[in-house]
């Protein structure tokens, strides 16, 4: 009995060891931009044209997610998108630096950085605040 007992035990150990608890990709919340959902033919704005690094500025106000570039205020991710496509068209190794404000939700920072990497810009970072 003690040596079947030894065999039950190794083998709830191998199962455990080896199962996956990571969730499936299928069920996790996404924001996908279909084609055609993105205007494509947005024009660069002058102020955005000859920049040596791109600052996106992530805020929270009234409960909702906003986003600056330069002079421009944009509220939604479909036109962040059009202008941060239209850009990389012109200046595709421009380095994009995220602004996120304290009070801004991880889900609306992860959206941009992913939007940010799948237009294909590499060089995303970070700012941070001087106060250590």
């Amino acid at each position: 009995m003690t040596p079947m007992i030894d065999v039950i035990i190794l083998l709830l150990i191998f199962f455990v060891c080896t199962a996956s608890f990571t969730p499936p990709e299928e069920i996790l919340p996404t924001h996908l931009l279909l084609p055609g959902t993105a205007d494509s033919d947005v024009p660069v704005p002058p102020e955005l044209e000859d920049l040596e690094e791109l600052v996106i500025e992530v805020s929270w106000l009234e409960n909702k997610p906003g986003w600056r570039i330069g002079g421009g205020a944009y509220d939604d991710l479909v036109q962040l998108h059009s202008l941060l496509t239209a850009v990389f068209e012109t200046q595709a190794d421009l380095p994009v630096i995220l602004d996120v404000a304290d009070n801004v939700p991880m889900e609306n920072v992860i959206d941009v950085f992913d939007l940010c990497r799948g237009i294909g810009f590499t060089k995303i970072q970070f700012a941070a605040s001087e106060e250590l």
